[in-house]
């Protein structure tokens, strides 16, 4: 019998041979994506200083009460809406796109598009 690989370990795999080429820097910080099954995390981080800077999440006071579900597409959507607003209002405009690992797609496609939208530049 053939053991399948674990996915999670693959994902990890493919987020540390994208990170050997990408950085955040002060000017333009590094916009992570981190996904479970019930909830979604962004965050902004300066990695030469190893710093996070803005971060968003569904389980935030202000997405949490209104979001029934944090593990969907409009749970991402607002979590993209929220990083970005922060980011903007700290004065990030630009910055470099970390998929975490993860397809661009579904969920981690909503969440950049709605920080396109309110935004941010990548």
């Amino acid at each position: 019998m053939v053991k399948k690989p674990d996915k999670n370990k693959v994902r990890i795999k493919r987020h540390f041979r994208v990170r050997k080429k990408i950085s955040g820097t002060p000017e333009r910080p590094r916009l992570n994506v981190f996904r479970s099954l019930n909830h979604i995390y962004a965050q902004l981080i300066d990695d030469t200083a190893g710093a996070t800077l803005v971060a968003a999440s569904t389980l935030d006071a202000p997405l949490k009460a209104s979001l029934k579900n944090g593990g969907n597409k409009e749970a991402a959507k607002a979590v993209g809406a929220l990083i970005a607003a922060r980011a903007v209002e700290k004065g990030f405009k630009r910055v470099v796109f970390d998929r975490g690992g993860y397809l661009y797609h579904g969920r981690v496609k909503e969440l950049a598009e709605a920080a396109r939208e309110a935004g941010l530049e990548f």
